[in-house]
């Protein structure tokens, strides 16, 4: 693996390898030259650049032999041989970005995948969104109060100043900072063994026949994989940590910020630069499927971003809502089970199921989440194809930001512990319960 900033500022040269990354280079210049959703306007452009230039020259975060093994993970995915969880905090923040808070993430992602693997009978990959999602797509440009809107740590601050909402390129050195220590942490904790948290459900669900109880929790015992993974969505930053990679099927980029990236429902638009930066890499790509999608544009994703028909290149995540995922997902599976591509099936019951409460909140229902995962799962037995996995957002701290669960908490809750940055995540006792629930669903 070759460093493709650095090659590009060096002199051109001879030989096959500057050919490459010439072209590459040129393929790169043409994808961030389309137009791009949801990038910020930096006030002042020499000073980004200033930036980009100084992360031209970072260490990577992510090892290419990391990225590749998670490949290989998926592809055994996509085979139907094992099951994909991804999850985490909405939107990360510095001030969060601490060991207490990345442990207890962490904890409640093993303490899902251990019900999973157990009831699935089926590895379980594991994804954490961590160590880089501090970007936030955003539906206004400007709040209620005339400001701009936030777009995540890496872009503005969530204060409600004009000072602190103008977008500043000097926090994406912050977010690469920020990233890069987190990342060193979930190497240490994997090798040591993650710590699973206490959880413990009211009422008799906990104690209900044949079913493995809730609370307990402690070390896992022995090493474990977690890979990391954000949102694709800053062009600036995602641009500046990239190699050359020449070992699959043609030359492509890899990020050195990140295992595994995905494009959100914003931002997927086939003629933008998201997509087309997505098509360079050779890292593993995820894509959010919202209920306006079509199958023929879902078949023209599958096509531009697998290319080479790569088993467990591409994740689909459906994010269709509970009311209609019955009715719109099956098209799209057809149309692209025929296509032959070997992608992974993974459902998003989250975002399709967000609304505001009564006091002001933006909240999902546990039930919501629930009946979504349920249709995606009916839709997928009844086609004969593989379920794949779940991409969640959740958090091991006690928050109350989601109704409904075992624990019951209504909208009159919400304000004693809602600390997201963005959206609502369930808690660990909430998180825990909906393994179970999937677990239901597996077996």
């Amino acid at each position: 693996m070759k460093r493709l900033p650095h090659l590009l500022a060096e002199p051109d040269g001879a030989g096959p390898g500057r050919a490459v990354d010439r072209v590459l280079a040129g393929r790169l210049s043409a994808a961030l030259a389309r137009p791009a959703a949801q990038q910020p306007c930096w006030p002042d452009a020499e000073r980004a650049g200033a930036v980009i230039e100084l992360l031209h020259n970072a260490e990577p975060i992510v090892a290419p032999e990391e990225t590749a093994r998670l490949s290989a993970r998926l592809a055994a995915v996509a085979r139907g041989e094992a099951f994909l969880l991804q999850g985490g905090d909405c939107a990360e923040t510095f001030a969060g970005n601490t060991e207490p808070h990345l442990r207890a993430n962490l904890g409640v992602l093993a303490r899902m995948a251990g019900v999973l693997a157990d009831a699935g009978g089926l590895p379980v990959v594991k994804i954490a969104r961590m160590a880089g999602q501090f970007a936030k797509p955003r539906s206004n440009t400007v709040d209620a109060l005339g400001l701009p809107v936030y777009r995540g740590d890496i872009v503005n601050s969530p204060e409600r100043t004009a000072a602190a909402r103008t977008p500043d390129p000097h926090r994406m050195l912050m977010a690469y900072a920020h990233s890069a220590s987190a990342m060193d942490l979930v190497r240490k904790l994997c090798a040591e063994g993650i710590d699973e948290p206490l959880v413990a459900l009211a009422g008799a669900r906990r104690n209900a026949p044949g079913e493995p109880r809730f609370d307990g929790g402690g070390r896992a015992p022995g090493p474990t994989e977690f890979y990391v993974s954000h949102e694709l969505l800053l062009l600036d930053y995602e641009r500046a940590v990239l190699w050359a990679d020449s070992g699959g099927p043609e030359p492509r980029l890899s990020s050195g910020l990140a295992h595994f990236l995905w494009i959100g429902e914003r931002t997927r638009q086939l003629d933008g630069a998201h997509i087309a930066f997505a098509e360079l890499l050779s890292n593993p790509i995820g894509l959010k499927l919202g209920p306006s999608c079509t199958p023929e544009e879902v078949v023209e994703y599958v096509r531009r971003l697998d290319p080479h028909r790569t088993p467990g290149r591409l994740t689909l995540v459906s994010r269709m809502g509970h009311a209609q995922v019955r009715e719109l997902l099956p098209p799209i599976v057809e149309k692209v089970t025929a296509s032959g591509h070997e992608v992974i099936w993974q459902c998003d019951p989250m975002h399709g199921n967000t609304r505001t409460s009564a006091n002001g909140y933006k909240t999902r229902h546990f039930g919501h989440v629930v009946n979504e995962l349920a249709g995606f799962f009916e839709v997928h037995r009844r086609l004969g194809t593989h379920p794949g996995g779940i991409h969640v957002e959740v958090t091991g701290d006690d928050v109350t930001e989601c109704l409904g669960g075992t624990a019951e908490i209504t909208e009159a809750d919400l304000p004693e512990r809602y600390l997201t940055a963005c959206d609502p995540r369930f808690n660990a006792e909430q998180s825990v319960e909906l393994a179970f629930a999937i677990a239901k669903l597996l077996r």
